[in-house]
């Protein structure tokens, strides 16, 4: 098992340098930051002064070279918009996009796995059918659609909710929170229904298939044949083995919650990372870019090595053939 935790480890680290020089290079071809910094009459004296002082005069590879070693120190740089440390902007909108990301994945689990399994216990049912259907227009309408017809029913027409912002907000320590006020819920409830819709339906439809497929396998015809219960046949043995892959996708779908709620936080005018990387592209802010994608980076490399260790420590066949094999 330690053995197994390193090697991921390692693996982790070369993703991340990788990814960090993709974010790096990626950016450099985007335009001039300094046309976005200086006045349009700025001579060309004071533009060479500016670029000496960020370090762009220096060749490409001198200046990741520095980046890399910024980002192993916790040093992002500074913004080239504001002048604030990349680092404390991250740490202010942060707290916005996670929230909105836990609210979104527990809505998607919460729905999508019961609703998984009624389908596929019941999957003649009028009921599910009418639940399928509406998971193929949840998988098929676009996020930005989804966002502005919820802006249009709930917030327009009947006035329950609002249409963008966050609410208010209580500060703890170095976290904002929206959980501990009023207005906070309920700017939650439309962006994580938006950004958690597509994640539930495809939850739902993949407990549904690998519920039908458990469902056939010949251990469960054996528990029938023993005279079990349904109820113990359908909870204590088909869903347990049904969750297995489940917690794969559902583990990734939560790093493209963090990774894609850019579409959602502009549509609801949302203050988190994705709003803000908007924002840095439209000022070719290239040190927010990039410690936007090395950081949403990071969160898809922890959580994939928090799910194989999940998967590990769920399935016994992993620990096993782990097992035979190194004997």
């Amino acid at each position: 098992m330690f053995a197994y935790i390193v090697r991921r480890a390692l693996q982790s680290i070369l993703v991340m340098a990788a990814v960090a020089f993709v974010a790096f290079a990626l950016f450099q071809y985007m335009g001039d930051p300094i046309n976005q910094m200086v006045a349009q009459d700025a001579s060309a004296a004071e533009r060479e002064a500016l670029r000496r002082t960020l370090g762009l005069d220096r060749p490409f590879y001198v200046q990741f070279l520095v980046f890399l070693k910024n980002l192993m120190t916790g040093n992002f740089g500074f913004s080239f918009r504001i002048g604030t440390p990349v680092a404390q902007i991250i740490a202010e909108r942060l707290p916005a996009t996670l929230e909105l990301v836990l609210v979104a994945a527990l809505f998607a689990l919460f729905i999508g796995v019961p609703a998984g399994v009624y389908t596929g216990l019941h999957r003649h049912g009028a009921m599910s059918r009418f639940m399928l259907t509406v998971s193929l227009i949840g998988v098929s309408l676009p996020t930005f659609l989804i966002g502005i017809l919820l802006i249009l029913i709930f917030a327009v027409l009947l006035g329950w909710l609002p249409s963008f912002g966050r609410g208010q907000t209580v500060q703890l320590g170095f976290w904002s929170t929206g959980f501990l006020t009023a207005s906070g819920l309920k700017a939650l409830i439309l962006p994580s229904i938006t950004l958690g819709l597509f994640q539930t339906t495809l939850i739902m439809r993949l407990v549904r298939s690998e519920m039908l497929e458990v469902l056939r396998s010949d251990y469960i015809k054996f528990a029938r044949a023993r005279g079990l219960t349904n109820r113990a046949i359908n909870f204590g043995h088909a869903l347990k083995n049904t969750l297995v892959p489940v917690i794969t996708i559902a583990g990734l779908q939560i790093g493209g919650l963090i990774a894609f709620a850019i579409i959602t936080e502009t549509v609801f005018q949302w203050p988190g990372m994705g709003f803000l990387f908007i924002t840095a592209i439209q000022f070719v802010d290239v040190p927010v870019m990039s410690s936007y994608l090395v950081l949403v980076a990071l969160f898809f490399v922890l959580i994939n090595l928090v799910v194989d260790l999940l998967y590990f420590a769920v399935d016994p066949r992993l620990r096993v053939e782990r097992s035979v094999s190194a004997h």
